[in-house]
């Protein structure tokens, strides 16, 4: 994630990418040469030549990292997830808060095209359901899927429900160590919306996909081909209530006799071609230019993890291993 972050920044007008750094020194170099900068050797030099940065180290070490970005006065993007764990976590929160600078973190499904249509359409769910399942990667075993992959789903799951988590159930399993590997998670929220996440790194496809059900809508959302579409009640109720008088005064006997495509009215969101990379970055430097809010806090940041946090907990211990 580094390497993207660098290749972004080389390419915005507004930014001057002063350089990288990375445990790996060849690693450093081959990005500094690729997009610009200077190859630092130390975290610290970097630190003392940056207004602001991107933290994509692996997340355990999100915290030390942050911390002496933090004390400097830096402004700092860090990936998801925020940190490890709530307490880590909370300590960025804090951190972030005596700092006064700009932290935001990095939950990039929040600039998926399809989100960002989603989103001017204000829906107010009542029902949410999200897939996200792929294949192993190797990449991250020693963290569970809960962390790893449904974070992103958590993450956009609290901001639609906009409230309070009542409830709390989950289920999962481990088959390649003794973390989570496939879960799904239940979530019942104070204002009455209920979601229903699934992550799994043991599909033999990779799906993402997010329903939400609302009393004005039905949406349905592809992450991956940055694709949505969109039913309203107030376009297709008067077709359903003629189709149902129909049905009852035996007009209609039989219902392979309906035409659903006419019954109910499909609109695709429109969708922009931003990369939501070069998005979520603009955001960041926005936030640091505008002195405006990040387009996620790291309080925000923080609830993602405790709601991954309670998940963990919930899965039943007998189902693991």
């Amino acid at each position: 994630m580094g390497r993207l972050h660098a290749r972004v920044y080389g390419q915005m007008p507004t930014v001057k990418l002063a350089g990288v750094y990375d445990r790996d020194g060849e690693m450093s170099a081959a990005a500094a040469g690729e997009y610009g900068g200077r190859a630092f050797d130390r975290l610290e030099d970097l630190l003392d030549n940056v207004d602001a940065v991107t933290i994509a180290v692996p997340t355990e070490f999100h915290l030390p990292v942050a911390q002496s970005a933090l004390e400097r006065k830096i402004h700092c993007l860090i990936e998801k997830p925020l940190a490890k764990d709530v307490e880590q976590a909370q300590r960025i929160a804090d951190l972030a808060d005596r700092s006064g600078v700009v932290v935001q973190v990095g939950h990039i499904e929040r600039f998926n095209p399809a989100i960002r249509a989603m989103d001017r359409l204000n829906i107010r769910p009542r029902f949410i359901e999200v897939t996200r399942i792929s294949p192993m990667t190797f990449r991250s075993i020693d963290v569970g899927v809960v962390l790893d992959m449904m974070i992103h789903d958590i993450d956009i799951v609290l901001r639609l429900a906009a409230s309070s988590i009542e409830k709390v159930d989950a289920v999962g399993v481990s088959v390649i160590g003794d973390v989570e590997d496939i879960c799904n998670a239940r979530l019942t929220f104070a204002n009455g919306c209920v979601a229903n996440l699934t992550a799994s790194r043991l599909a033999l496809k990779t799906e993402r996909r997010l329903r939400v059900f609302s009393p004005d809508a039905y949406v349905s959302l592809d992450y991956q081909k940055k694709y949505g579409i969109v039913a309203r009640r107030g376009q297709n109720l008067d077709a359903i209530r003629q189709a149902v008088a129909k049905i009852r005064s035996g007009e209609i006997e039989d219902l392979s006799e309906l035409n659903y495509g006419e019954l109910v009215q499909v609109e695709e969101l429109q969708i922009d071609d931003v990369e939501p990379l070069r998005a979520e970055l603009e955001s960041f430097v926005t936030a640091i230019t505008e002195n405006t809010p990040p387009a996620c806090s790291a309080r925000e940041g923080l609830e993602a993890v405790r709601t991954a946090g309670r998940i963990v907990r919930s899965i039943a211990p007998q189902t693991l291993g």
